[in-house]
Parts: structure tokens; sequence; C-alpha cells
């Protein structure tokens, strides 16, 4: 499904008068394969053994796939026995990029064993010149589909005929 779609579909829920809305998406460009290498850098790491968890500091950039994120700061938890990441959790302003899309949020929690990632604060979604924000946003990855809630806003760019 494109954006477009995506955008008419929120524009009939932004255009009511509730303060909140909801709404069902598929973002076709925004998807990840769990099973791809997951690279990542930053100005510093801290790792912590008894918890399993290691905390990336300082223009952490991240890539898994087509998939590109970046962020403040990133805290990786392990699964338990496997030394496979089990979830980032992204704060201090969190970015993801695909070929065709993008996205960005005050926060992030993106879940490699369920494929979900979960987008909190000043949601902005975009492609090409159309966009959409709300508050938050959750999106399956391995289907691409996507909820977003909140106030859910949106711009169609519409061709001419």
């Amino acid at each position: 499904m494109t954006l477009f779609r995506i955008l008419i579909a929120s524009l009939l829920i932004s255009s009511a008068s509730a303060s909140t809305a909801q709404t069902s998406i598929d973002l076709g460009g925004i998807a990840a394969n769990a099973l791809l290498p997951v690279e990542i850098s930053a100005d510093s790491l801290s790792v912590d053994q008894d918890t399993g968890k290691a905390t990336f500091s300082g223009n952490v950039v991240i890539g898994q796939g087509d998939l590109r994120m970046s962020a403040g700061e990133v805290e990786v938890v392990y699964a338990e026995g496997a030394g496979q990441i089990a979830s980032l959790k992204a704060s201090g302003g969190a970015t993801f990029v695909t070929a065709t899309e993008a996205a960005e949020a005050e926060t992030a929690e993106y879940n490699l064993e369920t494929g979900s990632l979960i987008l909190s604060g000043d949601v902005l979604l975009t492609q090409g010149s159309s966009a959409i924000s709300a508050e938050r946003m959750a999106i399956n990855l391995n289907t691409g589909s996507a909820e977003l809630t909140g106030r859910v806003r949106t711009i169609i760019q519409q061709s001419g005929n």
C-alpha cells in the first residue's frame, strides 16, 4: 500500500473533532529482517554483564539490512543465553530511514524478537513531500502494518490532472 492511501485514511480520521485519533496503516517501506546482522556505531559503550544490557551513547547509528536508525542513546538488551540482540531502546531523538520513507520520534523501542517498532513523542513519518504525524506509532515490521494514535495529522500532496 502506498503512503498516499495511508494518508487518505488518516485524513478521514484526523478531520474528526476528537482530540485523539487512531488508525491502522500499511508501511511497505519500513520493514526489517530480524535475521540480518545488526551493525552499531557510537561515541561510547557501557556494558552491564549482570543485566545483559549494553548502552551506546553519542551519535549512535544502527543498521540492519536497508533500515538505518540514529539516536542520542540506545540501550541494547540481549536475549538470555542466546547472545543475540532481543531489543533496542532509543532515546534522545530517534530517526529511522529506508530507501523510500523516514520516521522520527523522541523515543523508540525496537523488539527484534517480535518485529515490533514503537515510536513515541512527536512522531513524524514522511515519504517524498507527503507527511503524517501523531503522538505514537506502533509498527509491525514483519507485515508493514502500523497504528498511529494521538492527534493524527497529515499533509497530502496531490498532483495535477
